[in-house]
């Protein structure tokens, strides 16, 4: 069925050493791989910048001994029609999607294919920009309107990580607040790198826009900015996506070859793409479905006259916290809030964070 959607690769995997990336994968050639076992599939959208990022990316140590991946291909065409059936195959497989796409308007379609498998989704995206205006009618540079503000929209929470607040209109900055959606601008985000993992770790999919990077980073993007994200932040924020046990789909869109120079953004997604895996082959499997095998705190909270519960995985050394309020059975899987170690102590001197705030207002 995956043929019907998807052209195979033409690159050549000419890598001479046994330990190389593309000597380690099932590749869709002549024939369409078998992918039973397999855990996560590379797919292109736009065949010309998906085999530049190849390029670089099968050269590249493979260090995933036992994790099944492969690269099945690029998309026939670039459409919504074609890209949501696929993506769609893949989650309800079980497969886990790596997405490597042009524009950024894209990442729509990824959205929507997991919406027609689950409801109530919490969304995180990576850019520099926020792609939404509210009431606004422009859908190609507001294109995010359809899934924030559609009457028939399944978001539960959305997270804005690295946009530049010079870039933000005050409108839409207003919504968020509204929504008690989280909007975590560059300079906030750089200066304490870790403390965006709790954001990652409650998303159900990331989408990340090539534009939040640096243009002396990541030069081939539309309307590249000089300031920015560098790849290093990039590639944690990629390692954080990857160790979380809620992500279901991962999307990195905008780059533009046409314009890349000496493959740095191609270099870029293909380390991206590396350090995702190595926090999926490190996963710890501690996403609290129960909260069995963790660890309970409980804090007296004198400012708001209850207690909140914070649970603890000694496996990964992660926190939640448990949202102390009736929740209906939809919601079940939202209750425990990813939080840090930070907030805890936070809630032992009687503070809230605001992130954990707005997780209370949404129930």
């Amino acid at each position: 069925m995956f043929q019907n959607w998807l052209h195979p690769l033409t690159i050549t995997n000419d890598q001479a050493e046994e330990f190389y990336f593309g000597n380690n994968i099932k590749r869709y050639e002549a024939e369409f791989p078998d992918l039973k076992a397999t855990k996560i599939a590379i797919v292109g959208i736009d065949q010309r910048e998906a085999d530049a990022v190849r390029k670089e990316l099968y050269p590249l140590n493979f260090g995933f001994k036992g994790l099944h991946i492969a690269d099945i291909g690029n998309l026939r065409k670039h459409t919504p029609e074609f890209i949501i059936p696929l993506v769609r195959e893949l989650l309800d497989s079980q497969i886990f999607p790596i997405i490597i796409g042009r524009h950024f308007e894209q990442s729509t379609a990824q959205y929507k294919a997991f919406n027609s498998l689950q409801k109530l989704i919490s969304l995180a995206i990576v850019d520099e920009k926020l792609r939404f205006m509210p009431g606004h009618i422009d859908h190609k540079a507001y294109f995010l309107n359809e899934l924030i503000e559609g009457k028939d929209s399944d978001l539960f929470h959305l997270s804005f990580i690295g946009s530049q607040v010079h870039f933000s209109p005050q409108a839409s900055l207003d919504f968020l607040d509204q929504k008690n959606y989280d909007y975590i601008r560059l300079g906030q985000a750089k200066s304490n790198l870790p403390e965006l993992e709790p954001y990652i770790r409650d998303a159900d999919l990331l989408c990340f826009n090539l534009a939040a990077l640096k243009q002396a980073e990541a030069p081939g993007v539309v309307a590249p900015s000089p300031s920015g994200f560098v790849v290093e932040d990039a590639c944690q924020i990629a390692r954080y996506a990857g160790m979380s046990d809620k992500l279901k789909a991962l999307g990195i869109y905008g780059f533009r070859s046409s314009t890349d120079r000496k493959n740095l953004t191609a270099k870029a997604v293909a380390q991206m793409v590396w350090y995702f895996l190595d926090g999926f082959y490190n996963r710890k499997g501690d996403f609290p479905v129960s909260t069995k095998g963790m660890t309970e705190y409980i804090v007296d909270f004198k400012k708001l006259d209850y207690q909140l519960t914070f649970w603890y995985s000694p496996k990964s050394g992660r926190w939640w916290m448990q949202v102390p309020v009736k929740t209906q059975a939809k919601y079940k899987r939202h209750r425990l809030v990813p939080c840090s170690y930070n907030d805890y102590m936070l809630a032992c001197q009687d503070e809230l964070p605001e992130r954990l705030i707005h997780a209370m207002r949404r129930f």
